[in-house]
């Protein structure tokens, strides 16, 4: 088999920030192995990149990808492995399923370290590095997004750990914080979250309906970036010689940063009222 110089492996390739990324790095003359779970079709039709199966959930699934990754590679390795494949799970904690909660740390928290496990054999000998797709959510906690919250944050703190574990091998790990983005995985959110409380107790979920109601609005109006915007960012992280350790994409995520930094009392009441929570829960109190 002919084999490919050190390239990318990507996963959630097929559409959105990803395919975005595998775009733009291909153009930029790196070689991208682009992990998709169900829709090849959304992987761009470019020469240096080249579709992979990959259902960060499922080991075997990542060790076959990974196998196939190395062997077109060989001992070029990878310049960088991109965690980026994810959901949104959302709604009021009290009545989510445990399996919407299962699925959110499956791909969110558990599937990024079921790749780097499988990948780290070649990304020492590329020299490369990790790059971890994370979330504002991961810095501030925000009522009825605990899930992709915790998720992240979780993320967030491995990501950490890890870098200490690497340190002897000066492998860089890189955490990318992007803004709320113009992509499918907040329709996919809305439509599992309406499944999720459809399937619940209505009397619990009844307690939540004003609240709900109130992140809807702030939500119809909620401005998002483009991917465009999010993809030159990790891009940066991977191509740049010296990585930092965290970077922002969009004003949104660099608000959450700096506010992340407020004592927790100001930091609660900002994102109840940022949230149009503060108000619902008045009005709640004032006809109960």
């Amino acid at each position: 088999m002919t084999q490919t110089p050190a390239g990318v492996l990507l996963t959630g390739a097929s559409g959105g920030i990803g395919a975005a990324t595998a775009l733009r790095l291909a153009d930029s003359g790196v070689p991208v192995f682009a992990g998709y779970r169900e829709h090849p079709e959304g992987v761009p039709d470019h020469r240096l990149v080249t579709p992979v199966p990959l259902d960060v959930t499922d080991v075997s699934s990542v060790r076959r990808a990974v196998g196939q990754v190395a062997s077109a590679v060989g001992p070029h390795g990878l310049r960088a492995v991109i965690n980026n494949a994810g959901l949104i799970v959302q709604g009021p904690l009290e009545v989510l399923p445990e399996a919407s909660l299962r699925r959110q740390f499956d791909a969110n928290t558990l599937g990024p370290v079921f790749v780097i496990q499988q990948t780290l054999p070649l990304i020492r000998l590329g020299h490369g590095r990790i790059v971890n797709v994370s979330a504002p959510t991961a810095r501030i906690p925000v009522p009825f997004l605990a899930p992709i919250g915790a998720s992240k944050a979780a993320l967030a703190s491995w990501s950490g750990a890890l870098r200490g574990e690497l340190a002897q091998w000066r492998i860089p790990v890189v955490l990318i914080e992007p803004d709320a983005t113009r992509t499918a995985i907040f329709d996919n959110a809305a439509a599992l979250g309406e499944r999720d409380l459809a399937s619940a107790d209505t009397a619990r979920v009844d307690l939540y309906r004003r609240q709900l109601a109130a992140i809807a609005q702030v939500a119809a109006k909620q401005r998002m970036v483009e991917p465009e915007l999010v993809e030159r960012v990790i891009a940066k992280a991977v191509t740049t010689s010296r990585p930092r350790r965290r970077y922002t994409a969009g004003r949104g995520a660099r608000l959450f940063a700096m506010v992340s930094h407020l004592p927790a009392p100001m930091r609660e009441r900002l994102v109840l009222a940022a949230m149009g929570l503060a108000r619902a829960g008045r009005e709640q109190a004032a006809t109960a």
